[in-house]
């Protein structure tokens, strides 16, 4: 419950709020989809909205990160 809270507060990915806590994301993400809902239902419909918005916007950061990693490497081979 308290990585709810977490993720709520902080808008942190399941990745993040894994590292803190020192556990697994397949863990933490059964503890947010799974365990959640039993224990507090308008916590888990909070913490739900910010993964998807997390897995919405993950192909375009991912492709950032991509065009970022290319730039560097050409310009890398440019210098030396």
């Amino acid at each position: 419950m308290e990585i709810g809270k977490y993720i709520c507060e902080t808008k942190k990915t399941i990745r993040a709020a894994a590292k803190i806590w020192g556990i697994s994301k397949s863990t933490c993400h059964k503890d947010l989809v799974d365990r959640l809902p039993a224990v507090d239902i308008e916590l888990s419909k909070q913490v739900r909205e910010i993964l998807a918005y997390h897995k919405a916007q993950r192909h375009i950061l991912g492709g950032k990160a991509t065009a970022e990693k290319w730039k560097k490497t050409k310009e890398n081979k440019i210098i030396v």
